[in-house]
């Protein structure tokens, strides 16, 4: 395995890390949303469903060419 040559660019600017770290945060929430229920009335499978729409998101984000990231022109 081997980095791409500008891999901080990468980490700092591509959307698709920024939704794959978004959809980490709501699935972390949809695992502490049983401790959170009396205070937060929120349906269960409402953070995974946008968890999963979020890493639809990334998916499509990654293949897309990001002028900041790529180099190239959009």
């Amino acid at each position: 395995m081997r980095l791409v040559a500008n891999w901080r660019e990468v980490l700092r600017y591509a959307w698709s890390i920024r939704l794959i770290l978004l959809a980490g945060l709501l699935s972390g929430a949809e695992v502490a949303l049983p401790f959170l229920q009396d205070i937060l009335p929120i349906h269960r499978g409402v953070f995974a469903a946008l968890s999963g729409l979020t890493v639809c998101g990334a998916v499509v984000s990654r293949i897309v060419a990001q002028k900041s990231v790529s180099g190239e022109q959009e």
